[in-house]
């Protein structure tokens, strides 16, 4: 009898050390679960800030390739090109003596006399126009950019005067043309607008003084075409003055 009781008891252990032995692994089959578990999903975390990075890079991307604030759009509004500054200017170093004299013998306007000269010369189809300053003895020249002609004119600056050289893009000859042809139509749109004066400015236009120049100024730009037109300055003026070319 003790010899069996033995028996179940050995039986019975070892029943329970299987048992115990099964738990345990279950137990650590179960914790490897969750580690993985917890390292799948902090690597599917990761691809996800991955991702957002990405499109965060994108649109990081997008504002460098924007255009800069400081950049802005030309405005197409404006169709004469005046300098707002001269592009040489040249200090006269030449003895007063070296050019004519003339009745009032101010050094300023032997200059200017010389370069009317220039330009009723060789250069008919460089000169645009020049305008004087008597406090400052300065002269400021309208031209279409010439090499030869800059020269000519700064070579012949007398001593305590001063040239300033301006670019433009058409002759005080095709100006004048032009000028004829404006004034030609003056009462040509009588009744839709009065045109009251037309002269040339040494800039480098032909101005058009009218009573009424947002209704004039599409007319007249359309009648002189755009190749001319852009060289048309509509103006209001208050009554007609005489304006020549």
């Amino acid at each position: 009898m003790r010899k069996y009781l033995w028996a179940f008891v050995a039986v019975t252990v070892v029943a329970v050390a299987v048992v115990v032995a099964l738990t345990l692994r279950g137990l650590t089959n179960l914790g490897a679960d969750s580690v993985s578990g917890s390292g799948s999903d902090s690597a599917s975390d990761f691809g996800s800030d991955s991702d957002s990075d990405s499109g965060s890079g994108s649109g990081s991307d997008s504002v460098t390739g924007a255009r800069p604030k400081s950049e802005t759009s030309p405005d197409p509004s404006p169709k004469l090109s005046l300098s707002p500054g001269p592009s040489r200017t040249c200090v006269g170093t030449r003895p007063v003596r070296g050019l004519p004299t003339l009745d009032d013998n101010s050094p300023m306007y032997r200059v200017a006399d010389h370069i009317d000269k220039l330009a009723a010369g060789g250069y008919a189809t460089v000169y645009t126009g020049m305008a004087v300053n008597n406090e400052t003895q300065t002269l400021d020249v309208w031209r279409v950019p010439s090499a030869r002609f800059d020269a000519d004119v700064c070579g012949a600056a007398l001593k305590g005067v001063t040239v300033r050289l301006h670019d433009t893009d058409i002759s005080r000859k095709s100006l004048d043309k032009l000028f004829d042809r404006v004034t030609d139509d003056m009462s040509r749109w009588d009744g839709t607008f009065q045109m009251r004066e037309v002269g040339v400015d040494e800039r480098g236009f032909v101005l058009v003084g009218v009573d009424d120049p947002d209704t004039a100024r599409p007319i007249v730009e359309k009648a002189y075409g755009e190749e001319d037109g852009r060289y048309i300055k509509v103006e209001h003026v208050d009554q007609a003055s005489a304006l020549t070319g």
